[in-house]
C-alpha cells in the first residue's frame, strides 16, 4: 500500500475532542451550581423533610431533658419525668409519621371530614364542666387520667389543613374558585367556628396559627387582593377586640422589645428569655449548664425552650435550629409547587404554613420581636399534644414528596444492596452461600 513500508494502512490520528467548558466564575459560583443541581434531584425534598424533621425532634428531646430537670425536681418528680413523657410521645409520633408516609393520597382525603368532626367534638367537650380543665389560665385541655392530658386545639390544626385542602381541591376541580362565594364558603365560616371554640378557652396563640393556615389556603387558591384584604381586616378587628378586652394580652403586647421586667414583673418571662440568649455567647455555656432554668425562666422546657437552647448551645445552636426549620419550609414549598395534584398542593402548603408560622411566632416571642403567644416550637418543645399531630403532618409531606412522578421513578429503580441482579444476567438474585458452593464445585471438576 503506498505510503506504508509494512503494507498496513497508516494509523489514523485520534482527534482530541474539546473538553466540556467549565462553568464561569470562581469556586463559590461552581459550588452554588452544584448545590442547585443537587437540589433539583427527584428525592432531595424527601430527604430534606425526613432529615430536618428527625434532627429537630432528636435535638428537641435533648433540650427537653436538659431544660426540664429543675422543673421536675421542684415538683418532687424524677429529673427525667418530662423527658420520658416526651420520648413516649415521640415514639408514638414516629409510628404516626410512618403510617402517614405510607398512606395513599385518597385515604388522606377520606380522613378530612371525620378528622374535622372529631376536632369540633373535642373542642366542645373542653367547655363541658368536669371534662375540660384549665392550665395557666387557658381552658383548652382534657384530662386522660393521671398526668396525661390532650389539647384538642392542636389536632384542630391538622383537621383544618386536611379538610381545607380537600374542600379547595374539589372546588378547583369543578372550576368554582373563580366565584368569591365558593372560595369563602364554607371554608371561612368553618374556620371561624374553630377559632370561636378555641377562643372560649382563651388560647390566643393557636387562633393565630389557624388564621395563618386559612390565609395560606386562600393565597394558594388565588384569592383576589380585595377578598384577601377583606378577610384580613375582619380577622384583625376580631383580634384587636380580643386583645383589648384582656389585660393579660395587653401586657404581652406591651412587652415587645422590653429589657426590664417592668412594674409587677409583667415582662419577667420575656426579659429573662433575652437574658438567657445574651449569656449564651457564640457556643453557649454547655449542655445542662443553663442558669435561667433554675426557676428564673418560666416555661423553660415548653414555650421558651429556644431561650435555653441559646444559653446552653449559643448562637451556633440557635442558628442550627433556624436553618433546620428553613430547610424544612423550603422543601415543603418545593413539594407544593411541583405537584400536579390539587389536594397535595393545598395540603403541603397548609402544613408548611402551619409549621413555619408557628416556629416564627415562637422564636419571635423569645427574641422579643413579637408578643408572647404561648405556642410551642414545633417538634422541639415539650408537649405530646403538639408533637403527635405535627409528626403526622410531617408524614403527609413525606408521602407527598414520595408521590412525585420523578421521585416514584427514582425509588422504583432502587434495589437491595445485597442479592441484587448482576448486569446482563437473566437469573434472579442468588444467596452468597449458594454462590460459594457452586464456585467450589466448579473448581473440583476442573472447570474455570
Amino acid at each position: 500500500m503506498p505510503g506504508s513500508r509494512t503494507g498496513r494502512p497508516p494509523a489514523q490520528r485520534t482527534v482530541e475532542r474539546p473538553s466540556a467548558p467549565r462553568p464561569a466564575g470562581g469556586p463559590v459560583v461552581r459550588l452554588l451550581i452544584r448545590a442547585r443541581r443537587a437540589w433539583d434531584r427527584p428525592l432531595t425534598a424527601y430527604y430534606v423533610i425526613l432529615g430536618a424533621s428527625l434532627l429537630i425532634t432528636v435535638l428537641g428531646l435533648v433540650m427537653v431533658y436538659s431544660a426540664s430537670q429543675i422543673t421536675a425536681l421542684q415538683k418532687s418528680l424524677p429529673g427525667s419525668f418530662f423527658f420520658r413523657k416526651q420520648f413516649l410521645a415521640a415514639s408514638i409520633g414516629a409510628v404516626l409519621l410512618l403510617v402517614a408516609a405510607r398512606m395513599p393520597v385518597k385515604l388522606h382525603r377520606a380522613l378530612a371530614y371525620p378528622m374535622l368532626a372529631g376536632g369540633l367534638f373535642l373542642l366542645i367537650l373542653v367547655q363541658v364542666p368536669g371534662i375540660g380543665m384549665a392550665v395557666n389560665g387557658n381552658r383548652n385541655w382534657i384530662s386522660l387520667g393521671g398526668s396525661f392530658q390532650i389539647q384538642p386545639s392542636e389536632f384542630g390544626k391538622l383537621a383544618l389543613v386536611l379538610w381545607g385542602a380537600d374542600l379547595m381541591a374539589r372546588k378547583q376541580e369543578k372550576r368554582l374558585l373563580g366565584q368569591w362565594k365558593h372560595m369563602l364558603v364554607p371554608l371561612v365560616p368553618a374556620t371561624f367556628l374553630l377559632l370561636g371554640l378555641i377562643m372560649l378557652g382563651g388560647d390566643m396563640g393557636t387562633t393565630i396559627i389557624l388564621t395563618a393556615i386559612l390565609f395560606g389556603l386562600l393565597w394558594m387558591a388565588g384569592a383576589p387582593t380585595r377578598l384577601f384584604v377583606g378577610v384580613l381586616a375582619v380577622t384583625a378587628v376580631l383580634g384587636a377586640l380580643a386583645i383589648e378586652t384582656s389585660p393579660h394580652r395587653l401586657n404581652r403586647l406591651a412587652c415587645i422589645g422590653a429589657t426590664d421586667p417592668g412594674p409587677n414583673d409583667i415582662c419577667w418571662q420575656g426579659v429573662h428569655g433575652i437574658y438567657a440568649l445574651a449569656s449564651g455567647g457564640i457556643f453557649g455555656s454547655g449542655l445542662g449548664a443553663s442558669v435561667e432554668k433554675w426557676g428564673q425562666l418560666p416555661e423553660a422546657h415548653t414555650d421558651f425552650i429556644f431561650a435555653v437552647t441559646g444559653e446552653e448551645l449559643g448562637l451556633a445552636g440557635t442558628l442550627s435550629v433556624v436553618a433546620l426549620f428553613a430547610a424544612l419550609g423550603y422543601a415543603g414549598i418545593r413539594v407544593a409547587g411541583r405537584t400536579e395534584d390539587t389536594f397535595v398542593r393545598y395540603a403541603a402548603g397548609g402544613v408548611t404554613t402551619w409549621i413555619i408560622a408557628q416556629a416564627v411566632i415562637n422564636m419571635g416571642a423569645v427574641l422579643g420581636l413579637l408578643p408572647i403567644a404561648g405556642v410551642p416550637l414545633p417538634l422541639f418543645s415539650y408537649g405530646g399534644s403538639a408533637l403527635l399531630p405535627t409528626m403526622f403532618a410531617i408524614g403527609l409531606l413525606i408521602a407527598f414528596a414520595r408521590d412525585e412522578p420523578a421521585a416514584r421513578a427514582a425509588l422504583a429503580m432502587r434495589q437491595p444492596r445485597f442479592g441484587r441482579k448482576r448486569a446482563g444476567g437473566p437469573q434472579g438474585p442468588r444467596r452468597w452461600n449458594t454462590m460459594r458452593r457452586r464456585a467450589s464445585a466448579a473448581r473440583s471438576s476442573g472447570e474455570r
